[in-house]
């Protein structure tokens, strides 16, 4: 297993694979590979998607991927 920590401001669902894979600000488990992040429907954020390498992680470092509030 791996770990991630997918930040934003505020809490969100997080999608990893088109599937709820948990809520940002938490550290999540994935299984190790090439894994697509998002943050739903409300496109108020960016990037719109990462696409993230996971490996080589542990619950006490996880790896971050961050998005942030969309400018409007």
């Amino acid at each position: 297993m791996e770990y991630v920590i997918v930040t934003y401001p505020t809490n969100r669902c997080v999608y990893i694979d088109g599937e709820k894979g948990g809520i940002t600000n938490d550290v999540l488990r994935v299984s190790e590979g090439t894994h697509e992040f998002d943050l739903g429907n409300l496109r108020n954020y960016e990037p719109e998607s990462q696409e993230v390498e996971v490996q080589g992680t542990t619950v006490l470092k996880p790896l971050e991927i961050e998005f942030s509030r969309k400018q409007t």
